[in-house]
């Protein structure tokens, strides 16, 4: 093989990975089928109409569980639940707008992705830090004599 044949394709090989790189960070993720407003029913302070959960469905969590200020995540199920102030409980997709990555924990208000170091504010889900640009989508919940299910 000749010098300027191993130049030639060292060159290409080159170009080939710097624009599989030129994106980063501008991925565009799937977003979850149910991306309705969160129902908060029967929640003091929440508004929005009370709606039945689905019969025989599972409570995610109690409110009591939920922290004031903070959130609790549900790798299991995608969801990450909160509660900015005491009763209105939020629900946001657990999953990064960035990579897609499954955020981690919830703490300092803010929901944290542990792969990029994107955060979300708890009370709406939008970006508090990036690299994600783009919020959080809100699920549905719905609460019930203090208990969180998805609507």
């Amino acid at each position: 093989m000749t010098s300027r044949r191993v130049i030639l394709t060292g060159g290409c090989a080159a170009a080939a990975l710097l624009a599989g790189c030129q994106a980063y960070g501008d991925e565009q993720v799937a977003e979850p089928a149910q991306q309705q407003p969160p129902a908060q029913a029967n929640a003091p302070g929440s508004s929005g109409p009370a709606a039945a959960p689905p019969a025989g469905a599972p409570a995610l969590a109690k409110v009591a569980d939920i922290p004031v200020g903070g959130g609790k995540v549900f790798a299991d199920r995608k969801v990450v639940l909160t509660q900015p102030s005491a009763g209105v409980i939020k629900a946001f997709s657990a999953v990064c707008t960035h990579q897609g990555c499954t955020v981690e924990g919830v703490s300092g208000g803010t929901i944290n992705c542990p792969c990029h170091g994107s955060a979300f504010k708890v009370a709406d889900g939008s970006v508090a830090a990036g690299p994600a640009k783009r919020a959080l989508p809100a699920v549905a919940v719905t609460v019930v004599d203090g208990a969180i299910k998805l609507a």
